[in-house]
């Protein structure tokens, strides 16, 4: 599948395929504040940034990753970045962030609730993992309000250097009840 072509809409979103369009907002609003407990860093460079996202759309192109940026449905403005990342696998990953100013709206929720719904009538999966800090409560609350339940703990050290204490959560397909 070309995920190039997917896009996801809700109530106030539009989880838009991942384009070179929002680079200079990717690039100002992926600080090392927003990936504290996160495992990427943000890019040096806007090129460096170009160059990740053109790999990106071309594993998007061979069905492998479904990257996309959260924008504002009404307004266009730009709020952060998800991802489906290795769709075609039995046990996908998935992960948000958002830019600071878009923290407390409900966006994350909104968008990864989004996400499974379209994973669970698109894609067949055994269980979506979502890796998070146990710090970082606000994220923690999006895989819950998905039923998902902790099956994973684990310390990592991020690309900047900081150490994650982490719990996996899985993420099981709703099932039709017969």
């Amino acid at each position: 599948m070309d995920y190039t072509t997917v896009t996801i809409e809700t109530e106030r979103l539009k989880l838009v395929p991942l384009s070179k369009d929002f680079l200079e907002d990717v690039f100002r609003e992926f600080t090392s504040e927003i990936t504290t407990y996160m495992y990427p860093k943000p890019c040096e460079s806007l090129e460096e940034l170009e160059q990740r996202t053109e790999e990106t759309i071309e594993e998007m192109k061979r069905g492998e990753d479904y990257s996309f940026h959260v924008v504002n449905k009404q307004t266009g403005e730009f709020l952060g970045r998800g991802g489906l990342h290795k769709p075609d696998t039995r046990t996908p990953e998935c992960g948000i962030w958002l830019k600071k100013s878009a923290h407390g709206r409900g966006y994350g929720r909104e968008a990864m609730t989004a996400l499974k719904k379209w994973a669970d009538e698109n894609i067949a999966y055994e269980y979506i993992t979502y890796p998070v800090d146990k710090r970082n409560v606000a994220s923690r609350k999006i895989p819950e309000s998905l039923g998902g339940k902790v099956m994973k703990e684990y310390k990592q050290v991020s690309m900047s250097g900081n150490e994650l204490d982490e719990v996996e959560y899985h993420i099981y397909p709703n099932k039709p009840i017969n």
